[in-house]
């Protein structure tokens, strides 16, 4: 398998080279010149395996320029009973028969970003060791990406990471948990704005190809085709774990603010997964509701960004909806580069009525949009109904879930953080603290390292060369 850019001007390369790279050359993501395609034998054969087991079997269609021993043991060090709470790393549970709950939160940072984050990790330390090379990770963060990639990364031979975010805009759970890590391998910076700003300053860095090249910039977002890779695993696992035969259908509800755990969903189903619809759960910030209702991907400026009671969704620009794009203009990437023409000036651009949108029940997607009151009122009902606690994003991925159950498909809604990152919320909800899980009693009192700078691209270059010069 080969890797090529979303917008066409790359030419083909191996997973290891584009692991590294973040953004390719052209401005485009990085994704497979075609997918695997998994037949009905092979899917029976996977449907008894354990996690790790179907991590591998997985991992080894998209990543065949590494060895089959060493990547067969980096699964085995990532995907740990010590680091994510139990064998089954991804549990499945249920509501009510035909609506289930997939568990990612159990990892060290309680957020469904761990999933990808902790394989991350592993990969870049391995190729970077192979190549006697070293690595300056730029990423941006809503709230749990970050934490997520500097627990995965903090001690890692050849890394640093340098990870922006929206300062006073993340939880005081999220916030505490990313600039309460002292490692001297980590840079923390409050970016005096939303996380849009954050991201745009991330995409101006990995553009400047020469300064790329000459600080090793790469990127653990979920431009990074290795995470979006990682989290196609738990979409077979929760299809096993819900299903009885291969014959049957599932469908998906997936809180959605950047694309990229829906995005895998939809990779799993281009491989054959039988997946009946995927939803894209989407709080007051609807961008990507406002498309897959009417076609129109209108990208909202700074200003227009809602600050929600689910954070991590507070994104205007889906960075991985590129990829979708790119199926779904039947992988033109010089279309995909004209429409990104528009979106990277903050514009938008408009598919509703042509040929290409008519396709867009092909790819199963529907869309749905919560409020505050929603999230509330989804938080109390399941509570009442179930006995659960559900954090604030869950709650929007659940209350969509309800509104696309169909008789004898099975609905799982993905889980993506645990309630305790969003106390507040829960508090207001509830009446009642979040159960906080043991060795995060006293987060929010721990020194902090971080520094506050204003949304400018130089700042943030000139703080990369200072930093690489210690």
């Amino acid at each position: 398998m080969k890797y090529i850019s979303t917008r066409g001007g790359m030419a083909p390369a191996p997973f290891t080279d584009i692991l590294l790279e973040g953004l390719a050359p052209d401005g485009g993501l990085s994704i497979p010149d075609a997918y695997p395609v998994v037949d009905a034998r092979t899917l029976a054969a996977w449907r008894p395996l354990g996690y790790r087991d179907l991590a591998y079997e997985i991992f080894r269609l998209f990543m065949e320029d590494i060895p089959a021993a060493d990547l067969r043991t980096l699964v085995d060090r990532t995907y740990t009973a010590k680091a994510f709470g139990s064998e089954d790393i991804t549990p499945v549970s249920t509501l009510e028969p035909g609506l289930h709950v997939l568990h990612l939160s159990n990892g060290p940072t309680l957020a469904f970003k761990d999933v990808a984050m902790q394989l991350l990790g592993n990969l870049f330390e391995y190729v970077l060791a192979k190549r006697g090379e070293t690595l300056n990770i730029l990423g941006a963060t809503s709230g749990d990406t970050g934490s997520a990639a500097e627990y995965a990364m903090r001690g890692k031979r050849g890394v640093r990471v340098f990870m922006l975010s929206p300062n006073g805009k993340m939880s005081p759970f999220q916030t505490a948990q990313m600039y309460s890590l002292q490692d001297a391998n980590i840079f923390n910076l409050a970016v005096r704005g939303v996380f849009d700003d954050c991201q745009d300053i991330v995409k101006a860095v990995s553009n400047d190809l020469a300064f790329k090249a000459k600080y090793r910039i790469g990127t653990v977002n979920s431009i990074n085709w290795a995470r979006l890779m990682a989290q196609v695993v738990y979409y077979f696992k929760a299809y096993f774990a819900t299903t009885r035969s291969n014959d049957e259908q599932v469908s998906f509800s997936v809180p959605s603010g950047n694309f990229g755990n829906v995005c895998a969903g939809h990779v799993a189903r281009m491989m054959g997964l039988p997946v009946r619809r995927l939803v894209a759960a989407t709080n007051e910030n609807d961008v990507l509701d406002e498309f897959f209702r009417t076609g129109s991907y209108r990208v909202r400026a700074s200003a227009d960004v809602f600050q929600t009671s689910s954070p991590s969704m507070d994104i205007s620009k889906a960075s991985n909806f590129e990829r979708f794009v790119f199926d779904l203009v039947g992988r033109r990437g010089d279309v995909v580069a004209d429409l990104w023409k528009s979106v990277d000036k903050g514009g938008a651009f408009d598919l509703a009525g042509t040929p290409h949108f008519a396709r867009i029940a092909e790819f199963g997607f529907v869309s749905s949009r919560s409020s505050h009151a929603d999230r509330l009122a989804t938080i109390r009902r399941v509570r009442e109904k179930y006995g659960v606690v559900v954090d604030t994003h869950t709650a929007d991925g659940l209350k969509a879930a309800e509104a696309y159950r169909e008789p004898g498909v099975p609905m799982i809604c993905l889980e993506t953080a645990l309630p305790a990152k969003f106390a507040d919320t829960i508090r207001e909800a509830l009446g009642e603290e979040a159960p906080r899980p043991p060795g995060f009693e006293d987060l929010e009192a721990r020194p902090r390292r971080f520094e506050v700078v204003d949304p400018d691209v130089a700042v943030v270059k000139a703080y990369i060369e200072r930093h690489c010069a210690d």
